[in-house]
């Protein structure tokens, strides 16, 4: 019998999220600890995980070979979703790189037709959540939820989406990015969505500590910029010191309106 895997809090969160009996793709795929788990599990029938790096491939093969999942778990070397082949994966998880990149590999997939047929992704940006919520948005993926947690000391995001084919009818792009529930008089509307797609539709819904710890950090990461700026007599530096005020406003009125609403913890 051959140990069960035990992920981490961040890992765990995302095969909870992963739809049972769909057939996943795993980018970045690093030891391959996501799609063993998930057949280990019984939750997936198949898996294909995908890296670039020769140092976790291997690590990935001799992680599948000792689990004993070498016929049910492919593992492929290339570039983000080249590995994969049009329809033959129902998810598509990717964890743990920058919402940019991530955003890049999706849309290189699209372009290549990798995408067809995914009606699940499941994904993990560990900074730039807003470009991945935009490009999600953009391209016919509608949010079903978001979670964030904790763990050694560093807050993740996980966004959970299925394509609108796939979406439940009362779930839909326009529902969810509706930002009337924050109630800031002085901000627009269109202000409002932008800290949406930043903050996380979901997330701003069902205010947590974890949300609230992320933003004060943020907030203080922008006063020591704008400490740094005001030392300085150029035009250019008053001018980013005027943005990031500006933003810094805006994540205060965002918080002081959480805090009016139902708190809870996650």
């Amino acid at each position: 019998m051959h140990e069960m895997i035990k992920l981490s809090k961040r890992l765990q969160q995302i095969a909870d999220l992963v739809s049972a009996q769909a057939r996943i793709a795993d980018i970045g795929s690093d030891h391959a600890l996501l799609p063993v788990y998930l057949l280990q599990s019984g939750k997936c029938p198949s898996a294909i995980a995908g890296e670039l790096n020769t140092g976790p491939f291997q690590a990935a093969k001799k992680q599948v070979a000792e689990a004993g999942l070498t016929k049910k778990i492919e593992v492929r070397q290339g570039d983000g979703l080249a590995v994969l082949a049009p329809g033959e994966a129902d998810t598509v998880t990717i964890a743990g790189m920058g919402g940019s990149l991530m955003a890049d590999i999706l849309e290189a997939g699209r372009q290549a037709g990798k995408l067809v047929g995914v009606r699940e992704l499941v994904l993990q940006p560990n900074v730039g959540e807003e470009i991945v919520r935009k490009w999600l948005v953009q391209h016919g993926y509608v949010l079903q939820d978001e979670m964030i947690l904790e763990e050694d000391g560093r807050i993740y995001e996980v966004l959970h989406a299925l394509h609108e084919q796939y979406s439940p009818s009362a779930i839909t792009n326009e529902g969810v990015y509706q930002a009337s529930f924050l109630e800031i008089p002085a901000m627009t509307e269109a202000a409002k969505q932008e800290w949406l797609y930043r903050m996380g539709p979901y997330l701003l819904r069902r205010p947590s500590d974890w949300l609230h710890n992320k933003w004060q950090h943020e907030h203080g990461k922008l006063e020591r910029i704008c400490r740094q700026l005001g030392q300085s007599d150029l035009a250019e530096s008053r001018e980013k010191e005027a943005q990031l005020r500006g933003e810094m406003k805006g994540i205060e009125e965002v918080l002081t309106c959480l805090r009016t609403a139902k708190p809870s913890s996650s």
